[in-house]
């Protein structure tokens, strides 16, 4: 019985138990916690120099003001490009191809900077509702359109990831699927399609 390609983005099951929880909990497991010596070994040393690196890059644009987010969305970095990275493996699976999980993360962060921005700059929040210089009969058509903008935003955005993992995963699984079918029958051509694999893995790093 032939398997359907979209089975690899079922949430898998053991006795009728979602293992999705297990799949979201593992990246913690797998980053050394740092010991209470005085000198750290050479793993975290160099794990938290690239977390410092990191860090530093993304809050560069930010103000002082918005350094105290730099815990949350450091940690929300590590965790979405570890679970990416090992969704890549073969045989595992990736719990940010499915929607449900990508909106629980999109829906109270964007709620966060809408509600923060509402409070602390409502001139400017409400600003960008309306572009500067519209004519006066577009205002109101504008307002509505930016305002559904602003609320589909994390819906949108959120499909978009999860197209661009799931298609990327989908590719994968067609080419490698081709070159195990064309191996036998046409060897060169199989090879061609192994590099095409190769690539398309590169570029689904660089997506992950």
């Amino acid at each position: 019985m032939m398997m359907s390609f979209f089975d690899q983005f079922a949430s898998p099951l053991y006795l009728g138990i979602p293992l999705i929880a297990i799949a979201i909990t593992l990246p913690w497991v797998l980053y050394p916690t740092p010991s209470s010596r005085w000198i750290n070994n050479r793993l975290i040393t160099v794990q938290g120099w690239l977390i410092n690196r990191f860090t530093n890059q993304l809050m560069l644009p930010l103000n002082m003001g918005g350094h105290k987010w730099a815990l949350l969305l450091v940690s929300l970095m590590i965790f979405l490009i570890t679970i990416n990275m090992l969704g890549l493996l073969p045989y595992t699976f990736t719990p940010t191809t499915q929607l449900s999980l990508n909106m629980g993360f999109a829906v109270p962060l964007w709620l966060a900077t809408v509600i923060i921005g509402m409070r602390n700059q409502p001139t400017v929040a409400l600003g960008h509702l309306l572009p500067e210089g519209t004519p006066i009969p577009l205002i109101p058509v504008l307002i509505i359109i930016e305002t559904i903008s602003l609320f589909i935003r994390p819906l949108a955005l959120g499909v978009r990831l999860t197209a661009n993992l799931t298609a990327g995963h989908l590719l994968i699984q067609l080419i490698a699927t081709a070159v195990f079918v064309l191996l036998p029958m046409m060897p060169t051509v199989a090879i061609l399609t192994a590099t095409v694999l190769f690539l398309l893995t590169l570029l689904e790093v660089a997506v992950a």
